[in-house]
């Protein structure tokens, strides 16, 4: 048993319910100040487990706020209906889980394009957000312009169907999920270790995972987020990896500098840094990923509560 899976197995795992589903989460540290929330990724095998190297360098480095790990609806060890999921409905559970567990003011921190569920939660919800981190953010051209909703429902029922239920047994084998990472989400081939494949594999071990998957690949979170972005009053920090890559929707490579650019002038109260890495921070540079945090946290009023 690997070290990762040792840790994590002495963390209960407990559940809420939220619109009649159970909804899974950890609290794998309980400390001081203001809480941490975490809003893990969508993909093939993704849930709460992706944060877990996170979760232990945070308070190996000394830090002593509570951290709360939920599992999204579709992913881990919630509930898995067959139903396509908007970001607005995440961010809704997500609401739920900061009214009846946390009970206090948080940080959100949110991981690549799961950023939209992350600003419809601070809009539905801002008494209860104090601060938001978005972790390698889509590129802002991805997240301006709603796209066709007809579009993405044509998209979801080719998904839902036999033929996409054989491409995610195809999707979730270990070959394929190594291709992919080293492809589009790791800066080096070597950080691609057994631990993620293993972690991938095994959360994609339940076919009924496949829906909350083809719901973000049919891109029903690609709406016009700039009204809602624009309404968020807490301090913002975005964190972009040195070697991100991204395309516009036009289809042409994106400079990381413009990226980073266009999330500074949207967001009322931000802060950008990049970090070595490309697009999962927390699991690929997990020390300069906290480092930057509890940087920023330091500088702001945000942990004084």
């Amino acid at each position: 048993m690997t070290e990762n899976k040792m840790q994590h197995s002495a963390i209960a795992t407990q559940f809420y319910s939220w619109n009649g589903y159970r909804c899974a989460y950890d609290v794998p540290h309980e400390g001081q100040g203001v809480p941490l929330v975490l809003i893990h990724p969508i993909g093939v095998g993704l849930s709460r487990q992706f944060w877990q190297r996170f979760n232990q360098a945070w308070v190996q480095a000394g830090h002593r706020n509570t951290i709360y790990n939920p599992d999204l609806l579709g992913c881990g060890e919630s509930d898995m209906p067959r139903v396509a999921y908007y970001p607005i409905d995440w961010a809704t559970q997500l609401q739920c889980f900061l009214q009846t567990v946390v009970k206090r003011p948080c940080i959100l921190i949110a991981q690549g394009a799961l950023s939209p569920v992350a600003i419809d939660l601070v809009n539905l919800q801002p008494d209860l957000v104090r601060g938001l981190i978005l972790s390698g953010p889509p590129a802002w051209t991805l997240v301006t312009k709603t796209t066709s909703d007809l579009q993405h429902r044509i998209a979801w029922n080719l998904f839902d169907s036999p033929l996409g239920s054989a491409f995610y047994r195809y999707a979730r084998r270990s070959q394929f999920l190594q291709r992919f990472s080293i492809r589009q989400l790791f800066a080096s081939d070597h950080q691609v270790d057994a631990n993620w494949l293993e972690m991938l594999q095994a959360g994609a071990s339940d076919l009924d995972s496949r829906h909350a998957v083809f719901s973000f690949l049919s891109g029903f979170w690609r709406q016009d987020y700039r009204h809602r972005v624009a309404q968020i009053e807490q301090p913002t920090l975005v964190v972009l990896g040195e070697k991100a890559s991204s395309i516009s929707r036009e289809g042409k490579p994106e400079s990381l500098d413009q990226r980073l650019e266009d999330y500074l002038e949207a967001f009322p109260q931000v802060q950008g840094v990049k970090i070595p890495g490309r697009n999962v921070l927390p699991y690929e540079s997990t020390l300069a990923f906290v480092d930057a945090i509890a940087a920023w946290l330091e500088s702001s009023p945000i942990s004084k509560a």
